[in-house]
Formats: structure tokens, C-alpha cells, sequence
């Protein structure tokens, strides 16, 4: 692709030589992928800037580079001049990767908790109504029947455009993906074609990113603003937001688009009545606009209605059918990591679950208590370089819900172990409430699995589907299933 072509999206900039003729191969922002005829686009990160290894970028064979700030580097090769380097990342990937997502449609789903689930019950609907369908998500990116790693929730823009590229050139019909809200606000996202945008729940996280509830709001709302401000003839978009949250009407002013409410308590678009809970799953009536249905599922807990009621409302207004929704939802059994049972044969239940928030864990806590026939035990550990005023939070809801936590490391990085236990246990007492502190989480799992007895329940909280633990800066293979499998067949031999 030509060089000149590939700018033609950028307003304005300025270049040390001329572009005319340069063929770009491909574009990168790291330079260890740099090779012949590259882009490369220096990017100010946290931790690294690009510009400091723009001579790396030429020696690989950088055919011209993107900057925003002056740089002392001979290479003989054209630098472009922008104001922000990161904006322009996005506009040069999907230009170079011909707007992907202006081709298929796009869902993008935000919120604290829920993400994940949501967007697996969403995929399951595709494929029920034979649509070969797209995910990119905490867990993996999913491509019909295959499975790649991603690093983070919601890659960056380049990564972004490549997967989305993929994903059309394997014929993918519909895309679903978790937007978090660093992304909204770093601009990863930017140039991404959504035509839903759905809103789970808001409730305390990221607040070391953040500087406050009502600012990591805003970065939730830039999905909905997102959507546009036009109305094509024959490209409907939608806003689907959980009425039961009170972040809901700031962020139905937040979008142009047509609003599609979802809710267990009040009057909503898509509503769900009767409910019943046991611990063998969830049934409910499905009230929606094209219909009513019964649905018996798998899926246990309030949380997870919620998360059927923002899936079906997503469904509905892609145009699926309420029977092609309502068998999806009883077929789907659940989600890596997410309220996941582990079974060995014992006489004690363990649950593994993704919860590490204080809401999302009083959400499973509370789940777990109401099917609980004895006592129930919680291993719960916290983040390290994460919101530290969450901590004690945490704690609080670990030990009103459980009869006894166990608070252990989670992923420290580059904190001292103790230093974070210490933060969520400082201010309780032997008197409030039983606890205890196990600084390794293996330890911790095992003892947990020694106390049970019979009819107990113990919730494994915070790493769900995760298959590491990070310490320091380095990544260890660790998975709580794994553990408490080894534990529990230690306890029975």
C-alpha cells in the first residue's frame, strides 16, 4: 500500500522527505516486528516511549516512521510529524487493514462485571441461529472453533485491526468483543464501527487508573457517544443498558442511538419475571418486545439473569429469533472461570470464579449463601499496582458473606504480598470476624479444601479462567481449577 494513500486519512502532518513512492508493507508500533518496508508509529507508553527505538525500527528496515515529538536519529528515512501518535495508530490500522469493521456487525459489551459471560451467551445465540461469530475478550479471541491468547481485555488499536482482519478473512458474520474502560479512554477503540453497544454495571474498580467513580462513568460512556450521531437507512445502531443500575440515565443521554432497556426490578424493554433460583440453575419468564418465553438454564445467580437479559437484548435487536434465543440460553452450560464448579467426587462444593470486585464477589458470595446447607469458606486475594482503596472493601464483603475467608496473594507484580493483605486486613479484628491470612495461594487453596466438610462450599475468588500468577514482572503457570482439583484428591487419598 502506498505511503502517501495511507496518510490520506490523517488531516495534518508533516514529513522530513518526500513519500510519494514508498510502498508500506505493513504497520508497527513495536520494533522488534519491524522489517523491510514497515511503518513503524512511535508510541508514548506507560512504561516505554517508541521514539526511543525509532534507530532500532530503521536497522530492522523501517520504510518511514510516525513521531509526535522531535527525535535525534540519522536513518536516512522520512519521519512524519503528528500531534498524537496514538490517534493517528488508529486511523493508519484501519486504513491499512481497509475498515474491517464497517464489514461485519459489531457489538461491543462494557461494565465492570459481566463482560465476559455476556459476550460467550451472545456467541452461543450466533451459532444457535448458524452465524459463524467473532470474540475478543479477557479469556481469548474466538474465531468460530478456534482459539488464540490475547493480552489484555481489549487490545490495542493496531492489534484491534488485525484481529477484526482476521476474523473477515475467515468469514466471521457477527463480532462480539469486551470494550474496558482503559480502552475507551486510551483510544484503542477508536475507529471501531459499533452497532451495539451494551452496558452490564458499574460498581468499584480501577480506581488507580481512574481518578474517581464519576470519571471511570465517563470512560464507560464513550462506547455509547460511540455509536454516532447519524441514522443510516438500513444500519440501525443500539444502546442496551441495564435499567436497574443507577448509572443508567446518564448513560442513555450519552448516545444518539435507539435505547433498549434491561431489568429484573422495574419496567424495561426486556424484562425478567417469575424468577426462580436453585442451585441447579435459574427460570425465568422472558419478557421482551417480539414476544415471551420460558427460560430454565444452567447458569446459577441474580448475576447471571442479568447477563442473559443484556445477551438476549443484543440478540433481539440483531434480529434473532425469541425460540433460537430462549434454546441457546438452556443449552449453554457456562463460562471459564465464571461461578465454574470444580468436581472430584467430594462431598463439599468448590467454585471457581473470576470475582474481584467487591461487588462482583458479594454477587457470588450471596449465591453462594443462599444454596449453602453448611458453612461456606472464601479464598480471596487482591491485585498488586491496582486500586488499593478497594482492598478493604473486599474484605468486608469476604467476611459479612462467608462464615470464614481465607485472604492470600492474587497477582502482587511488583507489590509486596504481605503489604496488600495487609491493606484489605488491617482494619478487621478477630472479634468481627473469622479470617485468616495465607500469604500463598496455593496454601491457601489446600487449606481450605483440609476445613470443608460435607455440604460446605468454598469459593475460590478473583483468577477464575487466569492459568498464571504474576510476582514481580514475571508470569508463573498457576490455575486455581488446578490446584483445588490437586488438593481435594490429596484430601481424599
Amino acid at each position: 500500500m502506498k505511503l502517501k494513500e495511507l496518510l490520506d486519512g490523517i488531516g495534518f502532518y508533516q514529513t522530513t522527505e518526500s513519500i510519494q513512492d514508498i510502498e508500506i508493507v505493513n504497520v508497527e508500533m513495536d520494533s522488534r516486528k519491524v522489517e523491510s518496508g514497515s511503518l513503524f508509529v512511535c508510541i508514548e507508553g506507560y512504561t516505554v516511549d517508541g521514539h526511543d527505538f525509532l534507530k532500532q525500527a530503521i536497522d530492522n528496515g523501517a520504510a518511514a516512521a510516525v513521531v509526535c515529538k522531535d527525535v535525534d536519529v540519522d536513518g536516512g528515512i522520512p519521519l512524519i510529524r503528528v500531534k498524537d501518535t496514538g490517534r493517528a495508530l488508529a486511523m493508519l490500522a484501519a486504513a491499512y487493514y481497509d475498515y474491517p469493521t464497517a464489514k461485519f456487525p459489531l457489538i461491543g459489551v462494557t461494565g465492570t462485571n459481566g463482560k465476559t459471560t455476556t459476550t460467550y451467551l451472545l456467541d452461543t445465540i450466533f451459532e444457535k441461529q448458524g452465524k459463524k461469530s467473532g470474540i475478543i475478550g479477557s479469556i481469548q479471541v474466538k474465531i468460530g472453533d478456534e482459539t488464540f491468547p490475547v493480552a489484555n481485555t481489549t487490545p490495542d488499536s493496531l492489534e484491534l485491526n488485525r484481529i477484526f482482519h482476521q476474523m473477515q478473512e475467515k468469514e466471521a458474520e457477527q463480532v462480539i468483543m469486551e470494550v474496558s474502560s482503559h480502552a475507551l479512554d486510551m483510544g484503542r477503540v477508536f475507529g471501531c464501527d459499533y452497532d451495539i453497544g451494551i452496558f452490564t454495571n458499574l460498581s468499584q474498580d480501577h480506581l488507580d487508573y481512574h481518578k474517581d467513580m464519576d470519571d471511570y462513568l465517563r470512560a464507560k460512556s464513550l462506547l455509547f457517544s460511540g455509536l454516532g450521531n447519524d441514522y443510516h437507512q438500513g444500519k440501525k445502531k443500539y444502546a442496551i443498558i441495564n435499567e436497574d443500575d443507577d448509572s443508567s440515565d446518564l448513560l442513555k443521554r450519552s448516545t444518539a442511538q435507539q435505547v433498549i432497556t434491561y431489568s429484573c426490578k422495574q419496567d424495561a424493554d426486556v424484562m425478567a419475571k417469575n424468577i426462580i433460583l436453585s442451585p441447579a440453575g435459574v427460570a425465568f419468564n422472558l419478557v421482551t418486545p417480539i414476544g415471551t418465553t420460558h427460560i430454565k438454564t444452567h447458569l446459577i445467580g441474580m448475576f447471571n439473569v442479568y447477563n442473559m437479559l443484556a445477551a438476549s437484548s443484543a440478540a433481539i435487536a440483531s434480529n434473532v429469533d425469541l425460540e433460537v434465543i430462549k434454546e441457546a440460553l438452556e443449552e449453554i452450560k457456562g463460562v471459564d472461570g465464571r461461578f465454574e464448579p470444580i468436581n472430584e467426587g467430594q462431598d463439599f462444593s468448590v467454585i471457581v470464579d473470576f470475582a474481584h470486585t467487591p461487588d462482583s464477589l458479594e454477587n457470588v458470595l450471596q449465591t453462594s449463601r443462599e444454596f449453602a446447607k453448611r458453612k461456606v469458606y472464601v479464598v480471596v486475594g487482591c491485585g498488586g499496582d491496582r486500586d488499593r482503596t478497594k482492598r478493604p472493601l473486599m474484605a468486608d464483603v469476604a467476611v459479612k458473606y462467608a462464615d470464614h475467608a481465607l485472604f492470600t496473594s492474587d497477582n502482587p507484580r511488583t507489590e509486596d504480598p504481605v503489604r496488600i493483605l495487609d491493606d484489605m486486613t488491617s482494619h478487621l479484628s478477630d472479634k468481627e470476624a473469622v479470617f485468616e491470612v495465607i500469604v500463598d495461594r496455593t496454601e491457601a487453596i489446600k487449606h481450605a479444601v483440609e476445613l470443608a466438610q460435607k455440604d460446605d462450599i468454598i469459593l475460590i475468588a478473583g483468577k477464575g479462567h487466569e492459568t498464571y500468577q504474576i510476582v514481580g514482572t514475571t508470569k508463573y503457570d498457576f490455575d486455581d481449577r488446578q490446584v483445588a482439583r490437586i488438593a481435594i484428591k490429596e484430601k481424599g487419598e
